[in-house]
């Protein structure tokens, strides 16, 4: 069941993905909990700043080998998705996050933004609709074929 919480005045969704899975990268020795928690906020103050569309937060720490949060947002067009992206990945250069992993910058329909901690996807609305990444996420477990 996807648990809420507030962030700046709105109501985020953040799901739980279910399961284990072993990470394929060992973690970085500086990478903790509290450093994912800071890099979520980095994220989230961007997007807002960049005027970003329905803010989701899905936690998939310790449920996935991609990182501890994936964050899917909107923009209004191409332009705005690329800026929205050219914002973050400034952002998260400046404050020491590195050089984050980017696919989608040219097109701007659909641009993926990877942090290590944190996965950003930023869609154009139609092609957000289309991929539901998170319905995906929000799936229920499924053992030897049945619901649990």
């Amino acid at each position: 069941m996807p648990v809420l919480f507030n962030w700046k005045g709105k109501t985020l969704t953040t799901v739980h993905a279910k399961g284990n899975v072993t990470r394929i990268f060992p973690q970085s020795p500086d990478r903790s909990d509290e450093a994912a928690a800071r890099a979520l906020h980095l994220v989230l103050n961007s997007l807002e700043d960049s005027k970003a569309e329905d803010i989701v937060t899905i936690n998939i720490a310790g449920k996935s080998a991609l990182g501890d949060y994936m964050v899917v947002v909107s923009g209004r067009s191409n332009r705005h998705v690329m800026a929205i992206a050219d914002h973050l990945i400034t952002d998260l250069k400046d404050e020491g996050h590195g050089n984050a992993r980017v696919e989608g910058l040219e097109t701007g329909d659909w641009v993926l933004i990877d942090s290590g901690d944190i996965i950003i996807h930023v869609f154009r609305p139609e092609i957000r609709e289309f991929y539901n990444i998170e319905k995906m996420w929000a799936a229920p477990d499924m053992e030897d074929g049945r619901l649990h």
